[in-house]
């Protein structure tokens, strides 16, 4: 590898990308701008769920309960129903995702302590909001019921039972809100869009017939492809930063780690997905054969296999072992621990190793099947 002939590579891509407004914005700004709309549009605190609630009970106690849990912007309560068929008609018609069904006894069997006899009725047609809905509940009744015991017991003077005293603290996203958790993963699946530039940089030539210019020079295969893959490196570097500020001061997600670490790791992590990018060129004479498949290999898995969104553990044993070889699994584990629990090169060293190995192995499974000739 000659460092002349790398250089000369290099700056010859780094013009193209400053020339090629299309580029210019595929390597730099669409990062930024994929970071925004994934995360308006995947990181939703679900709200304002429509509900309904048949009180049978119709006591002071039932309407008590009933202010209790729709209480706060979670639940919004629409209608009182007058029997289960306007309930399954509120259901069918998607008017309301629950329905609260409140027995005749509630206030006689809750203050003989014989149970809670309610009923929740969830629309199955739309699982998280439902489900939601039925979590909430759950929880606000757990609340209600342990005050009622709590006034019993103090009035029937039993010195020896408590209620229970059930407390819950929540680490690293203290307010479970949802972009919190997200958006550094999504960090790492955006990131890989300089890798596409790189992938249809390899195929323009091919495509163009500049192929046939760079075969009557004496660059070898290492400088044309690690050439091609430093410039949006850097322009990759850029993006750590712009990235990083963009989560921190338009979502308000906390940054608990080193951002030098951070920042090294990046580069690592840059250099794998580059590579990738680098060894998906190699196979295809086409940009949108390019495209195409840049979106099966990197962005595909990467929405799916890399824990962003479902957990790896539980997933197939050939799927977990299928997304090791991911550069962005790694990454991931990366930026939420930089993100959020500020943990260091003790703890995320095993990922950089690996991304170390992957780097190296698209690297040279490139090299190998890279010919330089006209396709």
């Amino acid at each position: 590898m000659s460092g002349r002939r790398l250089w000369a590579m290099t700056r010859k891509e780094i013009h193209h990308i400053l020339r090629d407004r299309i580029t210019f914005f595929l390597v730099l700004l669409s990062p930024a701008l994929m970071l925004v709309i994934m995360a308006y549009s995947l990181a939703v605190d679900i709200q304002n769920v429509p509900v309904a609630v048949l009180d049978q009970d119709r006591s002071a106690l039932s309407r008590s309960f009933i202010q209790q849990i729709t209480a706060g912007q979670d639940l919004d309560l629409r209608y009182y129903a007058s029997g289960m068929d306007e309930i399954e008609d509120l259901l069918m018609r998607g008017s309301i995702k629950a329905a609260i069904v409140i027995s005749p006894s509630f206030s006689s069997d809750l203050m003989s302590m014989r149970g809670v006899p309610i009923q929740i009725i969830i629309d199955g047609t739309e699982p998280s909001s439902g489900g939601f809905a039925a979590d909430h509940i759950g929880l606000r009744t757990e609340e209600f019921i342990n005050t009622i015991l709590a006034s019993r017991i103090q009035a029937l003077d039993i010195d020896n039972i408590q209620p229970v005293d059930l407390r819950v603290r929540t680490w690293y996203n203290p307010s479970m809100k949802s972009e919190v958790s997200i958006i550094p993963g999504l960090v790492s699946m955006v990131m890989g869009f300089p890798a596409l530039s790189v992938a249809m940089t390899l195929a323009r030539e091919r495509e163009h017939g500049t192929m046939e210019q760079l075969m009557a020079t004496p660059i070898s295969r290492p400088d044309l492809l690690v050439g091609k893959m430093i410039p949006y490196t850097l322009v990759g570097m850029v993006n750590v930063f712009l990235l990083t500020l963009l989560a921190m001061v338009f979502f308000n997600v906390p940054f608990n780690g080193n951002f030098p670490l951070f920042f090294a790791l990046s580069v690592i992590f840059l250099f794998a997905i580059m590579a990738l990018g680098i060894l998906i060129g190699v196979f295809v004479s086409t940009q949108s054969a390019a495209v195409g498949l840049s979106f099966l290999v990197i962005f595909f898995p990467g929405f799916f296999l890399t824990g962003i969104f479902f957990p790896i553990v539980a997933m197939p044993e050939l799927v977990r072992l299928e997304s090791l070889f991911l550069p962005g699994t790694q990454y991931a584990i990366i930026t939420r621990g930089a993100f959020l629990t500020g943990v260091g090169l003790e703890v995320l060293w095993p990922y950089a190793v690996m991304l170390v190995f992957l780097w190296g192995i698209f690297t040279v499974f490139a090299a190998l099947f890279f010919k330089k000739r006209l396709a």
